[in-house]
């Protein structure tokens, strides 16, 4: 019933944990697509003694990037649904199953997340990932981007055939991208549990991160012109200089960029995320 896609580029020691979370999960009709981007790393020998049929592992050597590399899994999925999976990522085990739920419960849903919270690469639970549970909230201010988050997708997998990705992809912002270009003919919704960690760096590249603001910027000017919604693009280029002047007064505060917390974390949810771990880090293959 299920894809799941996971390109993989240079993964390091979180690969193993990443695959893992699938294998354990409690929804058991699926299949783990794992493409190699021309990794230099090794990584993939990490999960060489996994031993499930369900798994697919396909090398060809080249580097395409993300975008056409999940559009490949696009392409190969048998699955109803498609889910996304980062490869240093994990989801809980009962994330594919009550996504699942969500779509067949409600036939008009062409896409599902789940809240997330942040780890990093220690797996310390830094704060919850922002987003939004509604169509409406989720696509409320499309200016200032969708807080939806990539690797915890799930959906229709006609969905994805019909949208796909840009390639070239804009620059690291490949999901809003297409969450821009399809939110008004779709129906986006969130499961209200957290069910997914999201590894989130603790230091930040400054230019990279610049680099990007300025690929979303550019993508949103270029949609809403062509919608002739000037309104939302005096509206995006304000949200980009007030978030340039945020990454710019943290930089001076601290001396160098670092990402502390989305925001404060539940006893019980840090509690959850223990447990996870633990299951994981005693995970036979």
């Amino acid at each position: 019933m299920v894809t799941v896609a996971m390109p993989v580029f240079n993964a390091g020691d979180f690969l193993r944990s990443a695959v893992l979370s699938i294998v354990g999960q409690t929804f058991t009709d699926w299949e783990l697509l794992i493409i190699d981007d021309g990794s230099t790393d090794g990584a993939l020998q990490s999960i060489r003694n996994i031993d499930d049929a369900r798994i697919r592992i396909l090398r060809d050597g080249e580097n395409r990037g993300l975008a056409a590399r999940l559009n490949q899994c696009i392409d190969m999925a048998r699955g109803r649904y498609l889910a996304r999976m980062d490869q240093d990522d994990v989801s809980y085990p009962e994330r594919l199953r009550r996504q699942v739920s969500l779509l067949e419960q409600d036939p008009a849903l062409d896409l599902v997340a789940v809240r997330a919270i942040t780890i990093d690469e220690s797996n310390r639970a830094t704060g919850m990932f922002p987003g939004a549970l509604t169509h409406d909230d989720i696509c409320a201010r499309p200016w200032q981007g969708f807080r939806f988050p990539h690797p915890t997708w799930m959906g229709k997998t006609e969905w994805f055939r019909k949208h796909r990705y840009a390639v070239p992809a804009p620059y690291f912002c490949e999901d809003q991208e297409l969450l821009l270009r399809s939110h008004c003919a779709s129906r986006f919704a969130t499961v209200g549990e957290t069910l997914f960690a999201y590894r989130i760096r603790r230091q930040i590249d400054a230019k990279k991160l610049a680099r990007i603001r300025w690929a979303v910027l550019s993508m949103q000017l270029r949609y809403f012109a062509r919608a002739n919604q000037w309104h939302f693009v005096l509206l995006a280029m304000a949200a980009f200089v007030a978030r340039m002047g945020f990454d710019l007064s943290q930089r001076k505060l601290r001396g160098r960029m670092s990402r502390g917390g989305r925001a404060i974390v539940d006893d019980a949810v840090v509690s959850e995320w223990n447990r996870i771990l633990a299951g994981l880090a005693g995970g036979a293959p």
